[in-house]
């Protein structure tokens, strides 16, 4: 018998509703259910003396059946979602909700199907819930076309599968459709989300929303030891969400800085994986660049907000491209499938922070980068050109940080200067700052610290010569000293022959 024609009856559509139907209903009644209970939990706190429980008759257990009363009893000593989760969505400024129907979700019954269909041709089988995992749509709304793709022997019942599902396979008709529809798309991951959604989600969780105190500035520099005057000069650029120009003398953390101004935000957002633009397929989460976070709350149906699964919850981008930037990476690149292509980098820093490191030792030539983002700085959009030659517009809504060790008056001209309103001189430390790094670096690399070995360092090897202090160079010293250790089996130390050894490796040529 071939698969085509298997035993196993098709469902009809009034059965499948109406199983839909009582499921519906029956998930209604259990968060009506968890509903009144959170109400009388509430009810209790306020009351000053607990009333003792009532028992229930026997007439009112009768009117719910045996299940939904264990699953009631099981939500009562459980506390809601909401309580256990409220400092996360209070720190979120929007979420993407699980669609209703699939033009709430911006997708076509087409798209599901040749998804379905190429995921079916590399897997061999899946069940339906399986798929509707595979691309994160909810499987009330995947079963239907699923039922579709059935009766236009698309695919095949392979078997059944629990909760009023079945197993899937292709049928040859199916595997000439799925062979077609690879060559044109090779993608058959999470369903994309439409351009204009993903636009609306940056709006919402846009930088210019966020008002970073100078207590969120504190708090997201606490493992750094910095001036309170940087600080204070460092406030008002982050509040402002847009660019800056970090300037100084290598060695000082200006790269650490920016690492960290993007914890002043708040800490996650949302991106989806994956947008859809006129039939073609742009990815714009990428897990070499952006963090997961996922929420800490019960998923599955007794979720009180289910979320989009199209969308993944990340913490705040921070993205870091030093010298290996080039005039490719700010478009649409074209990735390893057919008509699928990545998201370009200020595209995947949105809502977060892009920091170009070592300004000005690009690959590229610091007038073509700036002629690129004279006008996006300005106008917060950037235009990209697509695979297929359609151009769109997209937000650019990050705080871009230009680090560099050179000035700027010497890389680019005052129009670009312009429109980086905040430039921020990164200057050297003082010694008391200097000493302090010691103390602060010393434990956490398993040496003591001895104030008689850093006075001679910094009388001998700095005052003396005249040498500048920099931020960076307690650490390396000390390295130097636990590796130079290290390699003659003795405990690292802070003495004055192991800050003579260290200074001379050091500063060799410099």
């Amino acid at each position: 018998m071939s698969s085509t024609d298997s035993p196993v009856s098709v469902p009809g559509r009034s059965a499948s509703a109406g199983a839909s139907s009582d499921l519906e209903s029956m998930l209604a009644r259990i968060h009506q259910l968890a509903e009144s209970s959170r109400s009388e939990g509430q009810a209790a706190a306020a009351a000053p003396v607990a009333a003792p429980p009532r028992e229930i008759s026997g007439t009112n257990t009768t009117m719910i059946d045996p299940p939904t009363l264990a699953a009631a009893r099981s939500i009562r000593t459980t506390p809601p979602p909401a309580s256990r989760n409220a400092e996360a969505e209070d720190t979120e400024p929007w979420r993407p909700l699980e669609p209703q129907s699939l033009k709430a979700a911006g997708v076509s019954e087409s798209q599901l199907e040749h998804l379905a269909l190429k995921c079916l041709a590399a897997c061999g089988e899946m069940s339906g819930r399986a798929l509707s995992d595979q691309h994160a749509i909810p499987f009330r709304l995947l079963a239907p076309v699923l039922q579709e793709m059935k009766l236009g022997q698309l695919v095949a019942f392979r078997g059944s599968a629990p909760m009023n599902d079945f197993v899937y396979q292709l049928t040859d008709m199916g595997r000439d459709r799925a062979k077609k529809l690879s060559e044109l798309c090779s993608y058959f991951g999470a369903a994309p989300v439409p351009l204009a959604a993903y636009c609306d989600s940056v709006k919402e969780q846009s930088l210019t929303k966020q008002h970073p105190t100078q207590s969120d500035l504190e708090k997201a520099f606490t493992d750094l030891l910095i001036n309170k005057n940087m600080l204070k000069r460092l406030g008002p650029a982050v509040n402002s969400g847009r660019g800056l120009f970090l300037f100084g003398a290598p060695g000082n953390g200006k790269t650490s800085i920016a690492e960290r101004v993007t914890a002043a935000f708040g800490d996650c957002i949302w991106i989806p994986r994956a947008i859809s633009v006129d039939g073609e397929i742009m990815r714009v989460f990428d897990p070499g660049l952006h963090t997961e976070a996922p929420l800490n709350e019960p998923t599955g149906p007794l979720q009180m907000k289910p979320i989009d699964l199209r969308w993944v919850r990340i913490k705040r981008p921070t993205i870091v491209v030093g010298g290996e930037l080039t005039m490719d990476a700010l478009e649409v690149q074209s990735s390893a499938g057919v008509n699928v292509s990545e998201a370009p980098i200020q595209m995947k820093s949105n809502c977060g922070t892009l920091v170009i490191d070592d300004f000005g030792r690009q690959r590229m030539t610091t007038d073509q980068l700036l002629n690129r983002w004279i006008v996006p700085l300005e106008k917060r959009y950037d235009f990209l050109q697509m695979n297929n030659g359609k151009k769109i517009q997209v937000p650019f809504d990050q705080l871009i940080i230009f680090s560099t060790n050179l000035e700027p008056k010497q890389l680019v001209d005052d129009a670009f200067l312009r429109r980086i309103p905040y430039k921020i001189e990164v200057l050297d430390p003082s010694e008391e700052e200097f000493r302090a790094l010691f103390q602060i670096m010393a434990p956490k690399l398993g040496i003591r610290f001895e104030q008689s070995a850093l006075d001679h360092l910094v009388n001998n090897h700095y005052k003396a010569i005249h040498r500048p202090f920099r931020c960076c160079q307690p650490r390396d010293l000390l390295l130097q000293i636990v590796n130079y250790c290290h390699y003659i089996s003795k405990p690292p130390e802070m003495t004055v022959e192991y800050f003579d050894y260290a200074v001379a490796n050091y500063f060799a040529i410099m």
